[in-house]
Protein backbone atom coordinates (compact mmCIF):
# COMPACT_ATOMS: atom_id res chain seq x y z
CA UNK A 1 0.00 0.00 0.00
CA UNK A 2 1.18 3.76 -0.52
CA UNK A 3 1.66 5.65 2.45
CA UNK A 4 -0.45 9.27 3.38
CA UNK A 5 -3.29 8.12 0.62
CA UNK A 6 -5.51 6.43 2.54
CA UNK A 7 -7.88 8.25 5.39
CA UNK A 8 -7.57 7.49 8.85
CA UNK A 9 -9.50 4.33 10.46
CA UNK A 10 -11.17 4.07 13.45
CA UNK A 11 -11.22 0.76 15.03
CA UNK A 12 -13.64 1.83 17.43
CA UNK A 13 -16.89 4.21 15.64
CA UNK A 14 -20.00 4.36 17.30
CA UNK A 15 -22.98 4.79 14.79
CA UNK A 16 -26.04 6.51 16.78
CA UNK A 17 -30.11 6.48 15.45
CA UNK A 18 -32.30 9.00 15.95
CA UNK A 19 -34.65 6.23 17.67
CA UNK A 20 -32.16 5.73 19.96
CA UNK A 21 -30.02 2.42 19.07
CA UNK A 22 -26.19 2.17 18.89
CA UNK A 23 -23.68 0.09 16.57
CA UNK A 24 -20.04 -0.03 16.99
CA UNK A 25 -18.11 -0.65 13.66
CA UNK A 26 -15.24 0.43 12.41
CA UNK A 27 -14.84 2.82 9.66
CA UNK A 28 -13.15 6.45 8.41
CA UNK A 29 -15.27 8.66 10.37
CA UNK A 30 -14.89 8.81 14.23
CA UNK A 31 -19.05 9.52 14.65
CA UNK A 32 -22.22 8.90 13.13
CA UNK A 33 -25.20 10.13 13.24
CA UNK A 34 -28.11 8.02 10.97
CA UNK A 35 -32.15 8.87 11.15
CA UNK A 36 -32.97 5.15 10.91
CA UNK A 37 -31.55 1.82 11.28
CA UNK A 38 -32.51 -1.78 11.54
CA UNK A 39 -33.84 -1.26 14.93
CA UNK A 40 -36.52 1.11 13.58
CA UNK A 41 -36.86 0.57 9.92
CA UNK A 42 -40.23 -1.27 8.75
CA UNK A 43 -38.75 -3.20 6.44
CA UNK A 44 -37.04 -5.48 10.10
CA UNK A 45 -40.03 -4.56 12.09
CA UNK A 46 -42.81 -5.54 10.21
CA UNK A 47 -44.76 -2.41 10.66
CA UNK A 48 -46.82 -1.21 7.33
CA UNK A 49 -46.70 2.59 7.58
CA UNK A 50 -47.36 5.11 5.01
CA UNK A 51 -45.45 8.06 5.14
CA UNK A 52 -46.68 10.83 3.36
CA UNK A 53 -44.79 13.35 4.86
CA UNK A 54 -45.49 16.31 2.23
CA UNK A 55 -49.22 15.64 1.79
CA UNK A 56 -48.47 15.03 -1.85
CA UNK A 57 -51.62 12.42 -2.16
CA UNK A 58 -54.03 14.76 -0.97
CA UNK A 59 -52.04 17.59 -3.71
CA UNK A 60 -52.45 14.84 -6.61
CA UNK A 61 -56.50 14.64 -5.49
CA UNK A 62 -56.84 18.16 -5.35
CA UNK A 63 -55.30 18.48 -8.82
CA UNK A 64 -57.15 15.89 -10.76
CA UNK A 65 -60.32 17.53 -8.90
CA UNK A 66 -59.52 20.96 -10.13
CA UNK A 67 -58.31 19.80 -13.66
CA UNK A 68 -61.74 18.25 -14.06
CA UNK A 69 -63.58 20.88 -12.78
CA UNK A 70 -61.71 23.00 -15.86
CA UNK A 71 -62.58 20.25 -18.21
CA UNK A 72 -66.45 20.45 -17.66
CA UNK A 73 -66.49 24.27 -17.53
CA UNK A 74 -65.24 24.94 -20.65
CA UNK A 75 -66.85 25.64 -24.01
CA UNK A 76 -66.63 23.40 -26.61
CA UNK A 77 -64.10 25.06 -29.28
CA UNK A 78 -66.00 26.10 -32.90
CA UNK A 79 -64.76 23.94 -35.42
CA UNK A 80 -63.04 25.36 -38.54
CA UNK A 81 -63.72 24.59 -41.94
CA UNK A 82 -61.16 23.65 -44.18
CA UNK A 83 -60.67 25.64 -47.13
CA UNK A 84 -60.66 23.32 -50.40
CA UNK A 85 -57.93 25.12 -52.88
CA UNK A 86 -58.16 23.66 -56.34
CA UNK A 87 -55.52 21.45 -57.40
CA UNK A 88 -53.71 22.48 -60.75
CA UNK A 89 -52.78 19.91 -63.24
CA UNK A 90 -49.38 19.97 -64.31
CA UNK A 91 -49.13 20.22 -67.85
CA UNK A 92 -46.06 18.53 -70.05
CA UNK A 93 -44.86 19.68 -72.78
CA UNK A 94 -43.76 17.30 -75.66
Amino acid sequence: MKKDIHPKYFAKTVIKCACGATLETGATKEGIEVEICSQCHPYFTGDKKVVDTAGRVERFKKLAEASAKLKSTKKPKKEVKEKKTPVKKATLKK
